[in-house]
Parts: C-alpha cells; structure tokens; sequence
C-alpha cells in the first residue's frame, strides 16, 4: 500500500498523463489513476479545479448519450510543457531515490 502523502505528491502528474493520452471527463479519469492507486473519487476533482486555473488544462462541454453534458479535460499547451517537465523532473527523482534504497551507492 502506498502512503497517502506519497500519493498527493503525485496524483496531479498522474491526472496529467492520462490527459497527455487522451481528452477525458472526470469520472473517467478517476477511473483510469484508481486502477492503478487507491484514491477515492472526491481527490481528482480539486486537482482538475486548480490545474484549469493554472492554465495547464482546458475544459469543453460534449453531450452524452447517457445524461447532460459532459464536462472533457484536456491538456493545453502550456499543460503540455509542464507535463513533460514534471515528467522528467519525477524520473530524476525516481533514480536518485532508487538507487540511495536499492543498494547501487
């Protein structure tokens, strides 16, 4: 199981991947991070709120055919450019990390 401080650090670059893959609503990408981590549905909402306000994510209405439209998130160009950058930035983090607890000193 995963620390849920561990988890904060890195849900919005996981929300973030799965927008660099494709357009999502937010159920469904609450459905795509909890395949992989335990998070409750309330977590993604505030995220997709503060990444919309900083710019890194648009918004666009589509009808459903099961209800009212729905409300799809997608990268913008700017997300784009952070995505990447925390990308990296994580894989760095991940190799210092994994080698100071995996024994490669």
């Amino acid at each position: 199981m995963v620390d849920s401080q561990f988890k904060k650090g890195i849900l919005e670059l996981c929300v973030l991947g799965v927008l660099f893959q494709e357009m999502s609503y937010g159920y469904e990408i609450y459905k795509k991070v909890s395949s992989e981590m335990e998070i409750s549905e309330s977590t993604i909402y505030p995220i997709l709120r503060r990444l919309v306000k900083q710019g890194y994510i648009d918004t666009v209405k589509k009808s459903s055919q099961s209800g009212p439209p729905r409300k799809y998130y997608t990268l913008s160009a700017k997300g784009l450019g952070y995505y990447q950058s925390q990308k990296k930035s994580w894989r760095q983090l991940t190799n210092h990390v994994e080698r100071l607890i995996g024994g490669k000193l």
